[in-house]
C-alpha cells in the first residue's frame, strides 16, 4: 500500500511539475502515472549508484552536500527517463533541474500530509 500511495504522490509531482515549468512537458494524466513510474524505478536501480559514484568523485564533498547532490542525480534521471518514453519532453538540463526541484517539493508535502492523515 506505502508503494502504491508513493507511486501516486510521484505521479502528483510530475503532474503538478507539467503544469508549473514551461520546459516540462508531460502528454496527460495517464503518461503522469506512466512518467513517474519509469523515474521511480530509474531512482531505486541507478540514484544509489549515481550517488555513490559522486561521491567518490567529488571525495566526499557530495555527501556533506547530499541534498545538492539529490538534486542533481535527479535531474539526470529526469532526462534519462525523457530518453526513455516519449511521454516526457524535457527542453533542456535546466529545465531538468527545475523539474528536480518542483518534484521533490511537491514528493515532499505529499508525503507529509499522507502521514499525518493516515
Amino acid at each position: 500500500m506505502s508503494l502504491i500511495l508513493s507511486w501516486l504522490i510521484l505521479s502528483l509531482a510530475v503532474w503538478v511539475t507539467d503544469a508549473v515549468l514551461p520546459g516540462f512537458h508531460v502528454k496527460g494524466p495517464k503518461s503522469a502515472v506512466l512518467v513517474a513510474a519509469i523515474f521511480g524505478v530509474l531512482n531505486f536501480l541507478l540514484g544509489w549508484l549515481l550517488f555513490a559514484l559522486f561521491t567518490v568523485a567529488t571525495l566526499g564533498i557530495a555527501w556533506l552536500l547530499a541534498f545538492i547532490t539529490r538534486w542533481i542525480i535527479n535531474a539526470i534521471l529526469l532526462v534519462l527517463t525523457d530518453k526513455l518514453t516519449d511521454h516526457l519532453k524535457i527542453d533542456s538540463f535546466g529545465w531538468a533541474l527545475g523539474g528536480a526541484l518542483v518534484m521533490s517539493l511537491v514528493g515532499t508535502a505529499g508525503e507529509w500530509v499522507v502521514r499525518s492523515v493516515f
